[in-house]
C-alpha cells in the first residue's frame, strides 16, 4: 500500500520559482532515500536531486546546483523540491522516488533510477521563455 502522491507542478515564467511536493504513505519514511527525477518528451528520465533519511545530506545534478533545493519533513512524511531561477530547459514531468532498502543512506546507485522501489505519478513543470 506504499504510495507517493505529488503536487505543485504548473506553468511559470523563466526566472520564476516553483515548489513541488511528494506526500508518502505506507513507508517507513525516515529509512527511505528520497529523490526527484525528471523526464522531458523524447528524452531519458534523469536524476535531479536526492536526500538521505534524516535530511542532512543532499546531492544535485550539476545543471540545477544553486537553483534547486531538496528537503524533507519526516514528521509529515513529505519531501519537497524548491526550484528557483527556473529555465526553459527545466521543463519536464517531475517524479518523486523512494528507496526503502538503503537504510536512509545515499549511494552511487541513487543517481540513477534502479534502486528506487516506488515512484510518484509525476507532476508537470513548464517554464516559458
Amino acid at each position: 500500500q506504499a504510495q507517493l502522491v505529488e503536487s505543485g507542478g504548473g506553468l511559470v515564467q523563466a526566472g520564476g520559482s516553483l515548489r513541488v511536493t511528494c506526500a508518502a504513505s505506507g513507508l517507513t519514511f525516515n529509512a527511505c532515500v528520497m529523490a526527484w527525477f525528471r523526464q522531458a518528451p523524447g528524452k531519458e528520465r534523469e536524476f535531479v536531486a536526492v536526500v538521505n533519511g534524516d535530511g542532512a545530506r543532499t546531492s544535485y545534478r550539476n545543471s540545477v546546483k544553486g537553483r534547486f533545493t531538496i528537503s524533507r519533513d519526516n514528521a509529515k512524511n513529505t519531501v519537497f523540491l524548491q526550484m528557483n531561477s527556473l529555465k526553459p530547459e527545466d521543463t519536464a514531468a517531475y517524479y518523486c522516488a523512494a528507496d526503502v532498502n538503503a537504510g536512509g543512506l545515499i549511494t552511487l546507485q541513487h543517481y540513477g533510477p534502479r534502486p528506487y522501489d516506488y515512484w510518484g505519478q509525476g507532476t508537470q513543470v513548464t517554464v516559458s521563455s
